[in-house]
């Protein structure tokens, strides 16, 4: 029997209650609205309560006879930058906070189907496009930590909800690491697919993404364990006909050949390695070495050129087809922001831009090649512990900090291929506690290979949430 606060139940406890009748919809709602309603004024992580409608679905889902749902009952989070019928679709930015979707985007109908429970809506930075969450429209989001950590962005109103026990699963999304950011720095566990896995699309749109953005931006989840991203990702992955370029394959891909090789790379790109983010590496590489699988450090290919190429590539089409409306409507901060990201990796424009998302085939294809040999590889997330709030306004340095050291993140959102993080550990810092953990990446559309292996580490180094909770309750 768990005796732990149903707040603190994972998404998998939930399901197994409600569908054996130990408990209902409306028990677990009520406890995550009360958790909400308790913590949420110190993090500012929700930012619409949506306390009593979720009350009203979880009395319906009670109500409901036969076959429940994969996620019946489980009390969720969405990201205020994706359509939720009757929400404002926001983005963090004033001039949009009157934009009310008229109905749901797929990831919102598919947990919804799936019988998840929304409970509110979380913050993100102005156009999701930080990662650190702050914005004018609603103000800063805070990491359970303690105020010396940001809590990542851009999905970092989800990473601080999940961990803070603000609902089991967090919705969030990535384009350049902005479900790994606030997973990173929260101490949550996620994975962002690849491209085409879960389908996409904001009906209050009124023109299409560029095309790096829709074949780079996913949709995803952050939990506080592997196994409740086994449960859940099915349910989002779940076609629907408005994204005309998803994918309908299943969760779980044809079995390999064991034992499956890992490739591990400490490569820091002369950023250098912090001791912490080593000890991370070491500690998982041991983990999975030690259930079975052949851990090897080498090199993937490309991988420097990969993420600088991806990132200059995506800053060209972001400066083309929303720098006016940043412009316009972003904040000082944020436009001076870009000045830097600008200086620091030049956007390519023209000719050379078409040339370079052309290019893109050409790493993808000499990563799919290297994958044959090694499925998944290991590798930082962050160089160095995660950065101080707002450590990206800080010129240069800061932003080397956040965008440079974040290397690894940007190979994977650049090729399209699924990349899941985990914590292993929580270091000691001069200026307080705070989660340090790795990348691990996957061939593309098996996402559950990245899911097993995270889980297979879990086996061995358990997560961070009891350590969080005992530390701050």
């Amino acid at each position: 029997m768990n005796t732990a606060p149903l707040w603190q139940w994972s998404a998998s406890e939930i399901v197994k209650a409600t569908r054996n009748g130990s408990h209902t919809a409306t028990d677990f709602t009520g406890a995550a609205i009360a958790r909400m309603e308790e913590v949420n004024p110190e993090l500012n992580a929700v930012v619409e309560n949506l306390a009593d409608s979720a009350r009203a679905e979880a009395k319906a889902l009670d109500a409901q006879d036969g076959p429940k749902g994969p996620l019946h009952g489980v009390p969720v989070t969405v990201k205020i930058n994706v359509d939720q019928k009757d929400c404002a679709t926001s983005n963090g930015v004033p001039a949009y906070k009157d934009i009310i979707a008229h109905d749901d985007a797929p990831v919102v109908r598919n947990l919804k189907a799936a019988g998840a429970i929304v409970i509110g809506r979380t913050n993100t930075p102005e156009f999701s496009f930080r990662a650190d969450t702050d914005n004018p429209l609603h103000g800063r989001t805070h990491n359970p930590w303690g105020r010396h950590i940001s809590a990542g962005g851009s999905s970092g109103g989800a990473g601080s909800a999940v961990m803070a026990g603000i609902g089991a699963l967090a919705h969030g999304n990535d384009i350049g690491g902005s479900l790994r950011f606030p997973a990173s720095a929260n101490g949550a566990v996620t994975v962002k697919p690849g491209l085409g896995r879960v389908p996409a699309y904001n009906p209050s749109q009124k023109v299409e993404r560029g095309l790096l953005a829709q074949s780079m931006s996913v949709q995803g989840l952050l939990t506080r364990s592997a196994s409740d991203l086994h449960l859940s990702m099915p349910a989002l992955i779940a076609a629907d006909s408005r994204d005309p370029f998803h994918v309908p394959m299943p969760w779980r891909g044809s079995a390999l050949d064991k034992p499956i090789r890992v490739a591990v790379s400490c490569d820091d790109f002369g950023f250098g390695l912090h001791p912490e983010v080593a000890t991370a590496i070491d500690k998982a590489a041991s983990a999975l070495s030690d259930v079975g699988y052949v851990v090897e450090e080498v090199e993937p290919p490309l991988a420097r050129e990969t993420g600088e190429v991806g990132y200059r590539t995506l800053l060209g089409e972001v400066k083309v087809m929303i720098g006016p409306d940043i412009r316009k409507h972003g904040s000082e901060e944020l436009n001076t922001a870009f000045e830097e990201y600008y200086r620091q990796f030049p956007p390519f424009e023209g000719e050379e831009l078409l040339v370079q998302m052309a290019q893109r085939t050409h790493y993808a294809r000499a990563w799919s090649l290297f994958m044959e040999d090694y499925p998944l590889v290991l590798s930082p997330f962050l160089f160095k512990p995660f950065f101080a709030p707002a450590r990206d306004t800080e010129g240069a340095e800061g932003l080397l900090d956040v965008l440079g050291a974040a290397h690894w993140s940007f190979i994977m959102s650049f090729l399209g291929l699924p990349a899941g993080n985990l914590p292993t550990h929580i270091a000691e810092m001069p200026n307080g506690p705070q989660p340090i953990g790795v990348q691990i990446a996957g061939r593309r559309w098996r996402e559950d290979l990245i899911v097993d292996a995270m889980e297979a580490i879990e086996t061995i180094i358990q997560p961070t949430q009891e350590t969080l909770w005992k530390r701050f309750s």
